[in-house]
Protein backbone atom coordinates (compact mmCIF):
# COMPACT_ATOMS: atom_id res chain seq x y z
CA UNK A 1 0.00 0.00 0.00
CA UNK A 2 0.92 3.65 -0.48
CA UNK A 3 -0.11 6.50 1.80
CA UNK A 4 -1.67 9.25 -0.30
CA UNK A 5 -1.56 12.89 0.79
CA UNK A 6 -3.76 15.46 -0.98
CA UNK A 7 -2.61 19.05 -0.68
CA UNK A 8 -5.29 21.70 -0.93
CA UNK A 9 -8.79 22.51 0.27
CA UNK A 10 -11.34 19.70 0.54
CA UNK A 11 -14.15 19.50 -2.09
CA UNK A 12 -16.44 22.49 -1.67
CA UNK A 13 -18.68 24.85 -3.62
CA UNK A 14 -18.00 25.86 -7.18
CA UNK A 15 -15.87 28.76 -5.95
CA UNK A 16 -13.28 26.20 -4.94
CA UNK A 17 -10.96 25.03 -7.76
CA UNK A 18 -11.49 21.41 -6.73
CA UNK A 19 -15.25 21.97 -6.71
CA UNK A 20 -15.28 22.81 -10.40
CA UNK A 21 -16.62 20.02 -12.57
CA UNK A 22 -15.20 18.04 -15.48
CA UNK A 23 -18.19 18.25 -17.76
CA UNK A 24 -16.55 16.08 -20.43
CA UNK A 25 -16.40 13.03 -18.15
CA UNK A 26 -19.27 10.65 -17.30
CA UNK A 27 -21.02 11.63 -14.09
CA UNK A 28 -19.74 15.23 -14.29
CA UNK A 29 -17.32 14.74 -11.33
CA UNK A 30 -15.43 17.52 -9.64
CA UNK A 31 -11.67 17.66 -10.03
CA UNK A 32 -11.20 16.42 -6.46
CA UNK A 33 -13.73 13.60 -6.85
CA UNK A 34 -12.02 12.34 -9.99
CA UNK A 35 -8.57 12.49 -8.40
CA UNK A 36 -9.74 10.64 -5.30
CA UNK A 37 -11.30 7.91 -7.44
CA UNK A 38 -8.01 7.56 -9.33
CA UNK A 39 -6.10 7.12 -6.07
CA UNK A 40 -8.53 4.69 -4.41
CA UNK A 41 -6.51 1.58 -5.22
CA UNK A 42 -3.46 3.12 -3.51
CA UNK A 43 -5.22 4.55 -0.48
CA UNK A 44 -9.02 4.50 -0.02
CA UNK A 45 -8.79 7.15 2.72
CA UNK A 46 -6.10 9.66 1.70
CA UNK A 47 -4.91 12.32 4.11
CA UNK A 48 -6.17 15.79 3.12
CA UNK A 49 -4.09 18.80 4.12
CA UNK A 50 -5.29 22.35 3.57
CA UNK A 51 -2.50 24.46 2.12
CA UNK A 52 -3.78 27.93 2.96
CA UNK A 53 -1.47 28.25 5.99
CA UNK A 54 1.94 27.06 4.80
CA UNK A 55 3.38 26.46 8.27
CA UNK A 56 0.31 24.52 9.42
CA UNK A 57 0.29 22.47 6.22
CA UNK A 58 3.97 21.59 6.62
CA UNK A 59 3.47 20.49 10.24
CA UNK A 60 0.44 18.40 9.24
CA UNK A 61 2.50 16.72 6.52
CA UNK A 62 5.28 16.09 9.06
CA UNK A 63 2.75 14.31 11.30
CA UNK A 64 1.65 12.10 8.38
CA UNK A 65 5.25 11.30 7.44
CA UNK A 66 6.20 10.41 11.02
CA UNK A 67 3.38 7.87 11.28
CA UNK A 68 3.84 6.44 7.77
CA UNK A 69 5.02 2.86 7.44
CA UNK A 70 4.57 2.76 3.67
CA UNK A 71 5.57 4.87 0.68
CA UNK A 72 4.09 8.35 0.35
CA UNK A 73 2.42 9.85 -2.72
CA UNK A 74 1.88 13.60 -2.37
CA UNK A 75 -0.21 15.45 -4.96
CA UNK A 76 -2.14 18.75 -5.13
CA UNK A 77 -5.88 18.18 -4.98
CA UNK A 78 -6.57 20.39 -8.01
CA UNK A 79 -4.64 18.05 -10.33
CA UNK A 80 -6.00 16.74 -13.62
CA UNK A 81 -3.82 13.77 -14.54
CA UNK A 82 -3.80 10.55 -16.53
CA UNK A 83 -4.14 7.31 -14.55
CA UNK A 84 -1.05 5.93 -16.24
CA UNK A 85 1.11 8.84 -15.10
CA UNK A 86 0.00 8.29 -11.49
CA UNK A 87 0.88 4.61 -11.86
CA UNK A 88 4.30 5.26 -13.34
CA UNK A 89 5.29 7.77 -10.67
CA UNK A 90 3.95 5.70 -7.77
CA UNK A 91 5.70 2.51 -8.95
CA UNK A 92 9.11 4.09 -9.43
CA UNK A 93 12.02 2.34 -7.72
CA UNK A 94 13.77 5.53 -6.68
CA UNK A 95 13.70 6.73 -3.11
CA UNK A 96 12.07 9.95 -4.31
CA UNK A 97 10.61 10.98 -7.66
CA UNK A 98 8.99 14.23 -8.78
CA UNK A 99 7.11 15.23 -11.92
CA UNK A 100 8.98 17.96 -13.78
CA UNK A 101 8.43 20.21 -16.79
CA UNK A 102 11.77 21.27 -18.22
CA UNK A 103 12.24 24.72 -19.72
CA UNK A 104 13.43 24.04 -23.32
CA UNK A 105 15.15 27.41 -23.71
CA UNK A 106 17.68 26.78 -20.96
CA UNK A 107 20.50 24.25 -21.12
CA UNK A 108 21.85 22.01 -18.38
CA UNK A 109 25.23 22.90 -16.94
CA UNK A 110 27.89 20.22 -16.98
CA UNK A 111 28.28 20.21 -13.21
CA UNK A 112 24.53 19.75 -12.79
CA UNK A 113 24.35 16.64 -14.94
CA UNK A 114 26.02 14.25 -12.54
CA UNK A 115 23.68 11.89 -10.72
CA UNK A 116 25.37 10.52 -7.64
CA UNK A 117 22.48 8.25 -6.73
CA UNK A 118 22.95 4.53 -7.19
CA UNK A 119 19.23 3.99 -7.48
CA UNK A 120 17.46 3.34 -10.74
CA UNK A 121 17.42 6.42 -12.92
CA UNK A 122 14.11 7.61 -14.31
CA UNK A 123 15.18 10.21 -16.88
CA UNK A 124 13.04 13.16 -17.83
CA UNK A 125 11.62 13.16 -21.33
CA UNK A 126 14.41 14.51 -23.49
CA UNK A 127 12.26 16.94 -25.44
CA UNK A 128 9.27 18.91 -24.23
CA UNK A 129 9.17 21.91 -26.56
CA UNK A 130 5.45 21.36 -27.12
CA UNK A 131 4.83 21.85 -23.41
CA UNK A 132 7.18 24.60 -22.36
CA UNK A 133 5.77 26.62 -19.48
CA UNK A 134 2.63 27.97 -21.14
CA UNK A 135 0.37 25.99 -18.78
CA UNK A 136 2.28 26.66 -15.59
CA UNK A 137 0.87 30.01 -14.47
CA UNK A 138 1.61 30.56 -10.80
CA UNK A 139 4.48 28.02 -10.75
CA UNK A 140 7.71 30.00 -11.05
CA UNK A 141 10.79 28.51 -12.69
CA UNK A 142 12.88 28.01 -9.54
CA UNK A 143 14.30 24.51 -9.98
CA UNK A 144 17.41 23.17 -11.60
CA UNK A 145 17.45 19.60 -12.84
CA UNK A 146 20.19 17.45 -14.32
CA UNK A 147 19.81 14.33 -16.41
CA UNK A 148 18.06 12.27 -13.80
CA UNK A 149 17.56 14.22 -10.57
CA UNK A 150 16.76 17.58 -9.07
CA UNK A 151 20.00 19.44 -8.46
CA UNK A 152 18.71 22.55 -6.70
CA UNK A 153 15.44 24.30 -5.85
CA UNK A 154 14.84 27.91 -4.91
CA UNK A 155 12.09 29.97 -3.31
CA UNK A 156 11.13 33.65 -3.35
CA UNK A 157 14.03 34.27 -0.94
CA UNK A 158 16.38 31.42 -1.82
CA UNK A 159 18.21 31.83 -5.12
CA UNK A 160 18.96 28.89 -7.42
CA UNK A 161 21.67 29.11 -10.05
CA UNK A 162 20.33 29.08 -13.62
CA UNK A 163 16.92 27.47 -13.01
CA UNK A 164 15.67 25.39 -15.91
CA UNK A 165 12.55 23.54 -14.73
CA UNK A 166 9.31 23.63 -12.78
CA UNK A 167 8.27 21.02 -10.23
CA UNK A 168 4.69 20.31 -11.28
CA UNK A 169 3.33 18.64 -8.17
CA UNK A 170 3.19 14.85 -7.73
CA UNK A 171 5.95 13.51 -5.49
CA UNK A 172 6.55 9.86 -4.61
CA UNK A 173 8.69 9.13 -1.58
CA UNK A 174 9.85 5.75 -0.27
CA UNK A 175 9.15 4.82 3.33
CA UNK A 176 12.85 5.03 4.20
CA UNK A 177 12.81 8.74 3.34
CA UNK A 178 9.67 9.48 5.34
CA UNK A 179 11.63 10.44 8.52
CA UNK A 180 13.69 12.90 6.46
CA UNK A 181 10.48 14.37 5.06
CA UNK A 182 9.05 14.80 8.57
CA UNK A 183 12.19 16.54 9.80
CA UNK A 184 12.36 18.69 6.67
CA UNK A 185 8.74 19.82 6.96
CA UNK A 186 9.19 20.86 10.59
CA UNK A 187 12.33 22.82 9.70
CA UNK A 188 10.51 24.49 6.82
CA UNK A 189 7.55 25.34 9.05
CA UNK A 190 9.89 27.23 11.37
CA UNK A 191 11.09 29.25 8.37
CA UNK A 192 7.62 29.83 6.90
CA UNK A 193 7.75 33.58 7.58
CA UNK A 194 10.62 33.82 5.11
CA UNK A 195 8.70 32.40 2.15
CA UNK A 196 6.84 34.49 -0.41
CA UNK A 197 3.19 34.46 -1.39
CA UNK A 198 3.99 32.82 -4.72
CA UNK A 199 5.99 29.97 -3.16
CA UNK A 200 4.33 26.69 -4.01
CA UNK A 201 3.99 24.12 -1.22
CA UNK A 202 5.11 21.20 -3.38
CA UNK A 203 8.21 23.07 -4.52
CA UNK A 204 8.99 24.01 -0.91
CA UNK A 205 8.87 20.34 0.08
CA UNK A 206 11.31 19.32 -2.68
CA UNK A 207 13.46 22.37 -1.84
CA UNK A 208 13.86 21.05 1.70
CA UNK A 209 14.44 17.44 0.67
CA UNK A 210 17.18 18.35 -1.81
CA UNK A 211 18.93 20.61 0.68
CA UNK A 212 18.79 17.80 3.25
CA UNK A 213 20.58 15.41 0.89
CA UNK A 214 17.69 13.38 -0.58
CA UNK A 215 18.18 12.32 -4.21
CA UNK A 216 14.94 13.35 -5.91
CA UNK A 217 14.62 11.79 -9.35
CA UNK A 218 12.70 13.41 -12.17
CA UNK A 219 9.96 12.25 -14.52
CA UNK A 220 8.79 14.22 -17.54
CA UNK A 221 5.26 14.26 -18.91
CA UNK A 222 5.66 14.42 -22.69
CA UNK A 223 3.44 11.44 -23.51
CA UNK A 224 0.95 11.79 -20.63
CA UNK A 225 -1.09 14.64 -19.21
CA UNK A 226 -0.79 16.60 -15.99
CA UNK A 227 -2.02 20.05 -15.11
CA UNK A 228 -3.18 21.95 -12.06
CA UNK A 229 -6.42 23.86 -12.61
CA UNK A 230 -7.96 26.80 -10.80
CA UNK A 231 -10.76 27.98 -13.11
CA UNK A 232 -13.48 26.39 -15.21
CA UNK A 233 -11.75 27.65 -18.34
CA UNK A 234 -8.57 25.82 -17.38
CA UNK A 235 -10.59 22.67 -16.67
CA UNK A 236 -12.16 22.83 -20.12
CA UNK A 237 -8.78 23.34 -21.74
CA UNK A 238 -7.30 20.48 -19.72
CA UNK A 239 -10.13 18.14 -20.69
CA UNK A 240 -9.68 18.90 -24.39
CA UNK A 241 -5.90 18.52 -24.27
CA UNK A 242 -6.05 15.31 -22.26
CA UNK A 243 -8.61 13.83 -24.66
CA UNK A 244 -6.19 14.45 -27.51
CA UNK A 245 -3.46 12.32 -25.92
CA UNK A 246 -3.38 8.55 -26.38
CA UNK A 247 -3.06 7.24 -22.83
CA UNK A 248 -3.33 3.61 -23.93
CA UNK A 249 -0.42 4.00 -26.35
CA UNK A 250 1.69 5.55 -23.61
CA UNK A 251 0.79 2.65 -21.34
CA UNK A 252 1.71 0.20 -24.07
CA UNK A 253 5.04 1.92 -24.74
CA UNK A 254 5.79 1.86 -21.01
CA UNK A 255 5.22 -1.91 -21.03
CA UNK A 256 8.39 -2.27 -23.09
CA UNK A 257 11.66 -2.18 -21.16
CA UNK A 258 13.66 0.92 -21.90
CA UNK A 259 17.08 -0.68 -21.42
CA UNK A 260 16.87 -3.72 -23.70
CA UNK A 261 19.63 -4.89 -26.03
CA UNK A 262 20.06 -3.99 -29.69
CA UNK A 263 18.37 -7.07 -31.14
CA UNK A 264 15.40 -6.88 -28.76
CA UNK A 265 14.91 -3.17 -29.35
CA UNK A 266 14.98 -3.24 -33.14
CA UNK A 267 13.84 -6.75 -34.06
CA UNK A 268 11.33 -7.65 -31.36
CA UNK A 269 9.94 -4.73 -29.35
CA UNK A 270 8.94 -2.84 -32.49
CA UNK A 271 5.91 -5.14 -32.80
CA UNK A 272 5.82 -7.41 -29.73
CA UNK A 273 4.01 -4.71 -27.72
CA UNK A 274 1.02 -5.03 -30.04
CA UNK A 275 0.95 -8.79 -29.51
CA UNK A 276 1.05 -8.07 -25.77
CA UNK A 277 -1.93 -5.70 -25.98
CA UNK A 278 -3.87 -8.21 -28.10
CA UNK A 279 -3.14 -10.97 -25.57
CA UNK A 280 -4.01 -8.80 -22.56
CA UNK A 281 -7.32 -7.69 -24.03
CA UNK A 282 -8.29 -11.32 -24.57
CA UNK A 283 -7.54 -12.26 -21.01
CA UNK A 284 -4.29 -14.16 -21.52
CA UNK A 285 -2.14 -14.13 -18.40
CA UNK A 286 1.64 -13.63 -18.44
CA UNK A 287 2.09 -17.25 -17.29
CA UNK A 288 0.05 -18.51 -20.26
CA UNK A 289 2.24 -16.49 -22.63
CA UNK A 290 5.30 -17.95 -20.88
CA UNK A 291 3.92 -21.42 -21.60
CA UNK A 292 3.65 -20.55 -25.31
CA UNK A 293 7.29 -19.47 -25.26
CA UNK A 294 8.32 -22.74 -23.58
CA UNK A 295 6.43 -24.84 -26.16
CA UNK A 296 8.10 -22.95 -29.02
CA UNK A 297 11.52 -23.42 -27.40
CA UNK A 298 11.03 -27.17 -26.99
CA UNK A 299 9.73 -27.41 -30.57
CA UNK A 300 12.85 -25.60 -31.78
CA UNK A 301 15.05 -28.05 -29.86
CA UNK A 302 13.19 -30.96 -31.46
CA UNK A 303 13.78 -29.49 -34.91
CA UNK A 304 17.50 -29.01 -34.19
CA UNK A 305 17.72 -32.61 -32.96
CA UNK A 306 16.91 -33.94 -36.44
CA UNK A 307 20.13 -32.51 -37.88
CA UNK A 308 18.43 -31.94 -41.27
CA UNK A 309 18.88 -28.53 -42.90
CA UNK A 310 15.17 -27.72 -43.48
CA UNK A 311 14.39 -28.60 -39.87
CA UNK A 312 17.39 -26.57 -38.68
CA UNK A 313 16.01 -23.53 -40.49
CA UNK A 314 12.58 -24.13 -38.95
CA UNK A 315 14.24 -24.49 -35.56
CA UNK A 316 15.89 -21.09 -36.03
CA UNK A 317 12.52 -19.52 -36.79
CA UNK A 318 10.89 -21.19 -33.78
CA UNK A 319 13.62 -20.17 -31.34
CA UNK A 320 13.24 -16.59 -32.56
CA UNK A 321 9.51 -16.60 -31.84
CA UNK A 322 10.13 -18.35 -28.53
CA UNK A 323 12.16 -15.27 -27.60
CA UNK A 324 9.47 -12.95 -28.95
CA UNK A 325 6.88 -14.51 -26.63
CA UNK A 326 9.44 -14.44 -23.82
CA UNK A 327 9.38 -10.65 -24.25
CA UNK A 328 5.61 -10.58 -24.65
CA UNK A 329 4.93 -12.23 -21.28
CA UNK A 330 6.69 -9.41 -19.43
CA UNK A 331 4.98 -6.80 -21.59
CA UNK A 332 1.59 -8.35 -20.85
CA UNK A 333 2.38 -8.23 -17.13
CA UNK A 334 3.33 -4.56 -17.28
CA UNK A 335 0.48 -3.55 -19.60
CA UNK A 336 -2.21 -5.47 -17.70
CA UNK A 337 -0.46 -4.83 -14.34
CA UNK A 338 -0.57 -8.51 -13.47
CA UNK A 339 2.53 -9.17 -11.42
CA UNK A 340 3.32 -12.15 -9.25
CA UNK A 341 6.26 -13.85 -7.60
CA UNK A 342 5.39 -17.13 -9.34
CA UNK A 343 5.34 -15.50 -12.75
CA UNK A 344 8.70 -13.80 -12.23
CA UNK A 345 10.24 -17.05 -11.00
CA UNK A 346 8.80 -19.08 -13.89
CA UNK A 347 9.99 -16.53 -16.44
CA UNK A 348 13.58 -16.54 -15.14
CA UNK A 349 13.69 -20.32 -14.68
CA UNK A 350 12.27 -21.26 -18.07
CA UNK A 351 14.48 -18.79 -19.90
CA UNK A 352 17.37 -20.98 -18.80
CA UNK A 353 15.40 -24.16 -19.54
CA UNK A 354 14.68 -23.10 -23.13
CA UNK A 355 18.28 -22.14 -23.69
CA UNK A 356 19.73 -25.38 -22.35
CA UNK A 357 17.19 -27.66 -24.03
CA UNK A 358 18.08 -26.00 -27.34
CA UNK A 359 21.76 -26.67 -26.62
CA UNK A 360 20.88 -30.33 -26.10
CA UNK A 361 18.85 -30.40 -29.32
CA UNK A 362 21.71 -28.95 -31.32
CA UNK A 363 24.17 -31.48 -29.91
CA UNK A 364 21.81 -34.40 -30.58
CA UNK A 365 21.29 -33.23 -34.17
CA UNK A 366 25.02 -33.07 -34.73
CA UNK A 367 25.48 -36.60 -33.43
CA UNK A 368 22.58 -38.17 -35.38
CA UNK A 369 23.97 -36.58 -38.55
CA UNK A 370 27.07 -38.73 -38.11
CA UNK A 371 29.47 -35.96 -37.15
CA UNK A 372 30.73 -37.59 -33.94
CA UNK A 373 29.98 -36.97 -30.29
CA UNK A 374 32.78 -34.51 -29.50
CA UNK A 375 30.19 -31.76 -29.90
CA UNK A 376 29.08 -32.45 -26.31
CA UNK A 377 32.31 -30.86 -25.07
CA UNK A 378 31.31 -27.58 -26.72
CA UNK A 379 27.72 -27.96 -25.53
CA UNK A 380 28.80 -28.48 -21.93
CA UNK A 381 31.24 -25.57 -22.22
CA UNK A 382 28.42 -23.30 -23.43
CA UNK A 383 26.09 -24.47 -20.63
CA UNK A 384 28.79 -24.11 -17.99
CA UNK A 385 29.84 -20.65 -19.17
CA UNK A 386 26.27 -19.38 -19.23
CA UNK A 387 25.54 -20.87 -15.80
CA UNK A 388 28.57 -19.12 -14.31
CA UNK A 389 27.52 -15.83 -15.89
CA UNK A 390 24.02 -16.12 -14.40
CA UNK A 391 25.50 -16.93 -11.01
CA UNK A 392 27.75 -13.86 -11.15
CA UNK A 393 24.84 -11.66 -12.27
CA UNK A 394 22.69 -12.85 -9.38
CA UNK A 395 25.37 -12.54 -6.71
CA UNK A 396 26.50 -9.08 -7.86
CA UNK A 397 22.91 -7.85 -7.95
CA UNK A 398 22.33 -9.00 -4.37
CA UNK A 399 25.59 -7.42 -3.16
CA UNK A 400 24.93 -4.16 -4.98
CA UNK A 401 21.49 -3.79 -3.41
CA UNK A 402 23.08 -4.02 0.02
CA UNK A 403 25.46 -1.17 -0.77
CA UNK A 404 24.23 2.11 0.66
CA UNK A 405 23.90 4.93 -1.87
CA UNK A 406 26.55 7.62 -1.75
CA UNK A 407 25.35 10.54 0.38
CA UNK A 408 24.62 13.80 -1.39
CA UNK A 409 25.90 17.12 -0.09
CA UNK A 410 23.59 19.12 2.16
CA UNK A 411 23.09 22.81 2.75
CA UNK A 412 21.22 24.65 5.54
CA UNK A 413 17.63 25.51 4.68
CA UNK A 414 18.19 29.14 5.60
CA UNK A 415 21.17 29.57 3.24
CA UNK A 416 20.19 32.37 0.83
CA UNK A 417 21.42 30.58 -2.30
CA UNK A 418 22.74 27.23 -3.54
CA UNK A 419 26.37 28.35 -3.90
CA UNK A 420 27.72 26.01 -1.23
CA UNK A 421 25.68 23.13 -2.65
CA UNK A 422 27.09 23.67 -6.13
CA UNK A 423 30.63 23.97 -4.77
CA UNK A 424 30.18 20.65 -2.98
CA UNK A 425 28.92 19.07 -6.22
CA UNK A 426 31.92 20.41 -8.11
CA UNK A 427 34.31 18.99 -5.50
CA UNK A 428 32.48 15.69 -5.68
CA UNK A 429 32.74 15.69 -9.44
CA UNK A 430 36.52 16.24 -9.25
CA UNK A 431 36.89 13.42 -6.71
CA UNK A 432 34.81 11.07 -8.84
CA UNK A 433 36.90 11.84 -11.93
CA UNK A 434 40.07 10.38 -10.44
CA UNK A 435 41.43 6.83 -10.49
CA UNK A 436 39.16 3.88 -11.26
CA UNK A 437 36.08 5.99 -10.63
CA UNK A 438 37.26 8.41 -13.31
CA UNK A 439 37.78 5.60 -15.81
CA UNK A 440 34.27 4.28 -15.13
CA UNK A 441 32.83 7.77 -15.42
CA UNK A 442 34.54 8.35 -18.72
CA UNK A 443 33.26 5.03 -20.09
CA UNK A 444 29.76 5.91 -18.90
CA UNK A 445 29.86 9.27 -20.65
CA UNK A 446 31.03 7.59 -23.84
CA UNK A 447 27.58 6.05 -23.97
CA UNK A 448 26.18 9.33 -25.30
CA UNK A 449 27.55 8.23 -28.68
CA UNK A 450 25.02 5.89 -30.24
CA UNK A 451 27.58 3.44 -31.62
CA UNK A 452 29.25 3.10 -28.20
CA UNK A 453 25.88 2.76 -26.47
CA UNK A 454 24.80 -0.19 -28.61
CA UNK A 455 28.28 -1.74 -28.59
CA UNK A 456 28.15 -1.80 -24.77
CA UNK A 457 24.70 -3.35 -24.92
CA UNK A 458 25.79 -6.07 -27.32
CA UNK A 459 29.16 -6.96 -25.83
CA UNK A 460 27.53 -8.31 -22.66
CA UNK A 461 25.72 -10.88 -24.86
CA UNK A 462 22.19 -10.45 -23.43
CA UNK A 463 19.50 -13.04 -24.01
CA UNK A 464 18.21 -11.39 -27.18
CA UNK A 465 21.62 -11.51 -28.82
CA UNK A 466 22.13 -15.11 -27.64
CA UNK A 467 18.86 -16.32 -29.12
CA UNK A 468 19.58 -14.39 -32.33
CA UNK A 469 23.04 -15.98 -32.55
CA UNK A 470 21.54 -19.44 -32.07
CA UNK A 471 18.80 -18.87 -34.66
CA UNK A 472 21.11 -17.44 -37.34
CA UNK A 473 24.11 -19.76 -36.96
CA UNK A 474 21.99 -22.90 -36.62
CA UNK A 475 19.88 -22.05 -39.67
CA UNK A 476 22.77 -20.99 -41.91
CA UNK A 477 25.67 -23.11 -40.63
CA UNK A 478 25.77 -25.96 -38.11
CA UNK A 479 25.81 -26.76 -34.39
CA UNK A 480 29.59 -26.49 -34.10
CA UNK A 481 29.53 -22.91 -35.37
CA UNK A 482 26.65 -22.14 -33.00
CA UNK A 483 28.50 -23.44 -29.95
CA UNK A 484 31.77 -21.74 -30.94
CA UNK A 485 29.87 -18.45 -31.29
CA UNK A 486 28.26 -18.91 -27.89
CA UNK A 487 31.51 -19.85 -26.16
CA UNK A 488 33.69 -17.14 -27.74
CA UNK A 489 31.17 -14.30 -27.46
CA UNK A 490 30.14 -15.51 -24.00
CA UNK A 491 33.76 -15.53 -22.83
CA UNK A 492 34.32 -11.98 -24.06
CA UNK A 493 31.10 -10.91 -22.34
CA UNK A 494 32.11 -12.61 -19.09
CA UNK A 495 35.55 -10.95 -19.12
CA UNK A 496 34.06 -7.52 -19.86
CA UNK A 497 31.34 -7.83 -17.21
CA UNK A 498 33.65 -9.23 -14.55
CA UNK A 499 36.21 -6.48 -15.15
CA UNK A 500 33.58 -3.78 -14.83
CA UNK A 501 32.12 -5.25 -11.66
CA UNK A 502 35.50 -5.65 -10.04
CA UNK A 503 36.27 -2.00 -10.78
CA UNK A 504 32.91 -0.89 -9.38
CA UNK A 505 33.46 -2.97 -6.27
CA UNK A 506 36.79 -1.23 -5.61
CA UNK A 507 35.62 2.37 -5.89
Amino acid sequence: MTRVVLLGPPPGPDTSPTGLRLAALPGNPTVAERLRSQLTTMDPRPAAIESGDVAAALRALADVAESATENLFIIPENSVVHDELIYQISKAKRGALALVAKEPRLGVAEDAQEDTSQEESVPIDEAEPEIGLNHLEGLPVRSRVGKSRVVSVGTARHAVTRPNAVLLGPLHLSARNAPVLAQTCRELADLADGFGEDDDLMQLIVFGLVRNGVSVGIRGRRDLFYRRVTTQEEINEAGAEMAGMNEDRARLDHAVKGADGFFTTYFVSTYSRFIARWAARRGLTPNQVTLISIVLGVAAAACFATGDRPWMVLGGVLIYFAFVFDCVDGQVARYARKFGVLGAWLDATFDRFKEYVVFAGLAVGWVVSGNGDDIWILALAAIGLQSVRHLLDFSFGISNRRKAPSPLPTVPLDAPDDRSLRQALVRRKVERSQGLRGVLKMWTRAGKFRAVHWARKMIVFPIGERFAAIAITAALFDARITFLTLVIWGSVAAAYTLTGRLMRSLV
